[in-house]
């Protein structure tokens, strides 16, 4: 049985150095003690996997050692990764890391219970090289009362999957990252209170004075239809701000020109840029998405919906942050 270390065949290593070629030149490079890369990216039910360079129709899990390589590829040119999606069986976790290597840690919840949770658990990847954890690990409980407010934008119950927050150290700069799955619900209305209570908490802890509190950060999947809509006003609604360069970035790989997909703002890396005590005192530098769709399976013969089970149907999003 082939496994994730093994030399891939000639076709897959093909894709490889196409997919490594363009990340080259889309991706700063890592800098040591002067730079920071920050990445958050929904990997479509990342669970388990079937140890084949190309899994076949019959054959399931779909996402073989094939479409792995590639994520892997993508993930080790950030610094740390939020990732959304992971789930109860970690195969391709674990594959991840055994070919990353011993510089490569994560931290994770357990997975959330319940049929709005999905089973999802809530994962940092990281390169240990360039950050550690610095001491704080937390899910996100929201206070008893918040939940026995009234208005159309009242957090009802708690987080169907708890938002997940750690803190990492890279050299002398902490940062914090708060990662979040927001319920996608039966309409677009029902994702309002999640994420007006995310920017609420965000809003409270970033308010707090100590220098332990500075550096905070959102990011994940927000589930937002268009930049401007109610769902985007709720998310920024405190005074979280995207950064400009993602403004334009699709977000799934089904967006295009005429698909009503195209619009989709559904992830999100955000901060504070205003309040003396909420700033980052990290220099942003630039951000951006990672197209990976012309450098994987391409003499496969598959569609993109056949792509998003071996791959994702949503883009990595990245930040530089200057630090020194």
């Amino acid at each position: 049985m082939p496994q994730i270390t093994d030399i891939p065949p000639q076709n897959v290593q093909n894709d490889l150095d196409s997919l490594s070629a363009a990340l080259d030149l889309q991706i700063p490079a890592k800098q040591e003690g002067a730079n920071l890369l920050i990445a958050t990216w929904n990997i479509r039910a990342f669970s388990s996997l079937t140890r084949q360079w190309t899994a076949s129709s019959s054959q399931s899990p779909k996402r073989d050692l094939r479409g792995l390589r590639a994520i892997i590829e993508v993930l080790s040119r950030f610094d740390v990764i939020a990732i959304q999606e992971a789930k109860g069986n970690l195969r391709a976790l674990r594959d991840t890391l055994r070919f990353l290597g011993d510089d490569w840690s994560f931290l994770m919840t357990d997975i959330t219970a319940g049929n709005a949770g999905n089973s999802e658990r809530m994962a940092f990847l990281f390169d240990r090289r360039r950050v550690r954890p610095s001491g704080l690990a937390a899910e996100i409980v929201v206070p008893p009362e918040w939940t026995n407010e009234v208005g159309e934008d009242a957090l009802t119950t708690q987080f169907a999957r708890t938002p997940y927050a750690v803190s990492f150290r890279a050299g002398d700069t902490t940062f914090i990252l708060v990662t979040l799955h927001v319920d996608y619900g039966k309409r677009p209305e029902d994702r309002r209170p999640e994420l007006a209570a995310i920017a609420r908490w965000m809003d409270e802890w970033a308010s707090r004075s100590t220098k332990w509190h500075q550096n905070l950060l959102a990011l994940g999947d927000f589930n937002i239809d268009r930049k401007g809509d109610d769902l985007y006003q709720a998310f920024t609604s405190t005074g979280l701000t995207v950064p400009p360069e993602l403004n334009s970035v699709p977000r799934s790989i089904f967006a295009s020109a005429t698909s009503p997909s195209s619009g989709k703002y559904y992830d999100q890396i955000a901060w504070f840029t205003s309040g003396s005590r909420r700033r980052l005192d990290m220099d942003y530098v630039t951000a951006g998405g990672f197209d990976f769709l012309p450098h994987v399976y391409t003499d496969a013969g598959l569609s993109k919906a056949s792509i998003s089970f071996r791959m994702s149907d949503h883009y990595p999003l990245w930040s530089e942050f200057g630090i020194g």
